[in-house]
């Protein structure tokens, strides 16, 4: 399961992600991680069956833990097929075939959002 934790301004200083894998002996695999002196932000995976208990223990540190439970939708309409979400998707959800056709590879989606901040046609959304 894909998870978000977001490590508010006065908890980032704290070891908080080290902490719960501590206390929990859980792993978790941080796909991508944007951290710096006054947030800090990271997409994870953990089995789904360990979910509770690694959300427990970031939360009692402070994390806020969202799952990510949402695929990215693309509206066919709106997109012109221009390859900008293929160059800044850490994933590689997207791809171009064989007639140049944009191909989307939900399962593949991390949910960061970069796809949708680059889109020209804002023909990207998660959750929809």
């Amino acid at each position: 399961m894909k998870i978000k934790i977001c490590i508010p301004t006065e908890r980032i200083h704290n070891p908080i992600i080290s902490e719960s894998i501590i206390e929990t002996g859980i792993s978790i695999n941080i796909m991508v991680a944007n951290i710096d002196s006054t947030y800090g932000e990271l997409i994870a995976d953990v089995k789904d069956s360990r979910f509770d208990k690694i959300k427990n223990a970031l939360e009692s540190r402070g994390a806020i833990v969202a799952i990510l439970d949402r695929p990215i939708h693309r509206d066919e309409e709106e997109c012109v097929e221009c390859g900008a979400c293929i160059s800044v998707c850490p994933m590689n959800v997207y791809s171009f075939d064989e007639n140049w056709s944009l191909c989307v590879d939900e399962k593949k989606c991390i949910q960061c959002g970069m796809c949708i901040k680059m889109c020209p046609h804002a023909a990207l959304k998660l959750g929809e």
